[in-house]
């Protein structure tokens, strides 16, 4: 090579450089490990969607009971305008994209034409016997992509083999079977294990029962007191514990028992080894089925109950009960609607959307604070909507911060976090900081879990830059979405003081626990 010329010397050196591998930092970093336990595909769709509605419908909206007897004649149900479009229209349009029918209730009187029972819809005079509530409900949802569960009482008021535990399963099994294979897809099966005072003793097959569901729905989301893949929260008020965990031990909280930990089913367990969400039901009336004499709940009644529990990485069930003639009321409608639009209101424009961010350290970028927009883990992820794309810091760091100048000094009360949940849940204590006029640092509100959804609400702070602080975390945090927003209309202390009534629903005894939140109060702390 030292007979070679210069130029033709320096094109060959060139030329290897290019055969040789590159050293330098031009490839992606691997996203940091998942903690377990993780969520299955369908219970991250579930989470998302973030409410559902509930339809009880039955004979008891003809009677004016809660649970019926068992007795009560067919003939007495008649639904001449039933319309199950309206209904599935009254969902999409106000933000629910589930729905789940109360296909037999308690008195075991089925909204289909089962072959197992005459106690249904083909002894009524409603379309002279020919109808099928579920089949209308099943199209309905279909046209307007809405998904569709069923809610299938094991409580049997009226079957005459209830209380022989091998005919009855075998007989709810049979009706099971009938609704997962006639009525295309079904992504919710709701299970409870509800049975009045004094009843007859029943073992019910839920073990079983789950897995004639998942065999023959896969991707249906099966909810009861315990999972297997969501479950109660505790309460028929829409509440959800100030900390809630997505992760639990199952084999600690009875299905169809009484609650010995109602603390425990409410917050789930950071050392949990299955992922088991929580679901907040509530009516938006007093009663679960439809009655004249009652009224519905307050649009910002609702609003308070959207902050405790879709606020608190939990799933709302909002019941909504058509009436008599087949409809949903228009009192109930005016309700939803006026919820819909706080929400629209004051979710729709995120006061950060335009802010810079500095994080104090970032994935991929050593361990020092910065984080370029461009950066794979940027803390401008937090900006973007969806769990997909989060800001994570670098390993083995003391602490996790992220910086938030909004460029101009802002009216806020209300704090939005999320987590990637397909990542685990991780953070286990954050606070919020403003920089006040006289440049001290004050906290402004702090939380525990953060999960799919936090929403803390708290006094109005007026300020620029804000500092967010992860105080613990199960593994490095990571946060797919950061909020600010002003919220005109709520009053900050209906929901930051929290007294939770917990009735037990789903047992012979019935438990009454006031619960009340000990978190220490403050003029510019808040917890919620």
């Amino acid at each position: 090579m030292d007979n070679l010329n210069l130029p033709l010397r320096l094109v060959l050196s060139f030329n290897l450089l290019l055969l040789l591998p590159c050293c330098c930092c031009c490839c992606s970093v691997a996203p940091p490990l998942p903690i377990l336990p993780l969520p299955n595909a369908f219970q991250i769709q579930w989470q998302l969607s973030h409410m559902s509605l509930f339809f009880h419908f039955g004979l008891n909206t003809f009677t004016g009971q809660e649970w019926g007897s068992g007795h009560v004649h067919p003939s007495l149900f008649n639904p001449t305008n039933l319309n199950a479009t309206h209904w599935i229209h009254l969902a999409k349009v106000n933000g629910f994209n589930r729905v789940i029918l109360t296909a037999k209730h308690h008195d075991g009187f089925c909204l289909w034409p089962s072959q197992y029972t005459n106690y249904s819809v083909r002894s009524s005079p409603w379309k002279a016997g020919t109808g099928d509530v579920l089949a209308d409900l099943s199209a309905a949802a279909k046209l307007a992509g809405v998904d569709l569960g069923i809610y299938l009482s094991p409580w049997d008021r009226h079957e005459h083999c209830y209380g022989d535990t091998l005919l009855y399963n075998q007989f709810y099994l049979a009706q099971m079977t009938e609704l997962l294979t006639r009525y295309g897809e079904i992504k919710d099966v709701f299970l409870d294990g509800a049975k009045g005072e004094g009843e007859k003793d029943m073992e019910y097959f839920f073990h079983t029962w789950f897995s004639l569901i998942h065999q023959l729905q896969p991707a249906a989301i099966i909810f009861s007191d315990a999972g297997p893949d969501t479950r109660w929260v505790g309460n028929e008020l829409g509440l959800g514990a100030s900390t809630c965990w997505s992760i639990y031990n199952s084999s600690l909280t009875p299905i169809a028992g009484i609650y010995n930990d109602p603390r425990y089913a409410a917050e789930g367990d950071p050392a949990g080894h299955e992922w088991v969400p929580a679901l907040c039901d509530v009516s938006i009336r007093p009663g679960w089925f439809w009655h004249p004499s009652e009224l519905p709940k307050s649009a910002i009644n609702l609003l308070e109950i959207y902050y405790k529990s879709v606020g608190r990485n939990c799933h709302l069930l909002l019941n909504v009960p058509p009436n008599s003639s087949g409809l949903i009321s228009p009192e109930d409608i005016q309700v939803l609607q006026g919820f819909t639009e706080l929400r629209r209101s004051i979710f729709s424009h995120n006061l950060a959307i335009n802010a810079l961010l500095e994080a104090s350290s970032t994935r991929g970028e050593g361990g020092g604070r910065g984080g370029t927009c461009d950066s794979q883990f940027s803390p401008y992820n937090v900006l973007k909507e969806g769990i997909y794309t989060y800001w994570a810091p670098e390993e083995y760091q003391s602490s996790w911060i992220l910086y938030i100048d909004l460029q101009e000094l802002v009216s806020f009360n209300v704090l939005q976090l999320q987590e990637p949940i397909q990542m685990g849940q991780r953070v286990s204590e954050f606070h919020l900081e403003a920089l006040h006029q006289d440049d001290v640092w004050k906290r402004v509100t702090n939380g525990t879990t953060i999960g799919y959804q936090r929403l803390l609400m708290f006094p109005k702070v007026k300020s620029q830059h804000l500092k967010l602080v992860i105080g613990k975390s199960r593994a490095d945090p990571l946060i797919s979405y950061l909020g600010i927003y002003m919220d005109p209309v709520t009053i900050w202390s209906s929901i930051y003081d929290d007294t939770v009534l917990t009735s037990h629903f789903n047992a012979t005894q019935v438990i009454h626990i006031i619960t009340q939140d000990n978190s220490h109060t403050a003029t510019s702390t808040a917890t919620m």
